[in-house]
């Protein structure tokens, strides 16, 4: 399964925002409280364009990651009316940009739109080419049993269960050693 660059970066864009609500990641914790943390999102994930960093773009943003987090309740057919109708409510028109260090790639909204709907039009773009390429089987919630963080299977192979916003893998894979030792000294 190949991507391209861009793609594979709005998939992780969009998994880190629907990290960021509370019971993915982190249990109760919600990641995106307050302007600090939107900075923080940013500062991985930048933004070519407008970026206000005020309450109205934080409220904005915080209300879409209910959306992108439906992504992965989702099957591949279920997901196309989803992302169209975030195509269509952020009136996306793809055009061919290229910028910085960025060689040529879609935008499907104007630099000074809404950050909100740009992160929705990019999510929903990466999801188009998920859907194309019928890779949905890589959209993915973590497999640890106290872990909600959701996440993209770039593995080669497909096998990754677990995400990466802690170390849910290590953690389970500790687990099961323990509860076979305990099993063989029974």
């Amino acid at each position: 399964m190949i991507f391209t660059p861009d793609t594979r970066s709005s998939l992780v864009m969009t998994a880190d925002m629907v990290n960021t609500l509370p019971g993915t990641a982190s249990p109760d914790v919600d990641g995106l409280v307050d302007l600090d943390g939107l900075a923080a999102y940013l500062r991985v994930h930048p933004y070519s364009g407008s970026i206000r960093l005020d309450a109205d773009e934080l409220d904005a943003i915080r209300r879409i990651r209910p959306r992108l987090r439906e992504l992965w309740a989702l099957d591949r057919d279920s997901a196309v009316p989803v992302v169209n109708a975030m195509l269509h409510d952020s009136n996306a028109v793809p055009r061919l940009v290229r910028h910085d260090a960025y060689d040529w790639h879609i935008h499907a909204t104007p630099d000074d739109g809404p950050l909100a709907d740009r992160i929705l039009i990019e999510a929903a773009m990466a999801f188009v080419d998920v859907i194309r390429a019928d890779a949905y089987e890589r959209i993915r919630v973590c497999s640890a049993d106290d872990c909600g963080a959701v996440y993209v299977d770039f593995s080669r192979n497909g096998s990754k269960r677990y995400c990466d916003t802690g170390n849910c893998g290590n953690r389970m894979n500790v687990n099961a050693y323990r509860q076979r030792k305990a099993q063989e000294s029974d």
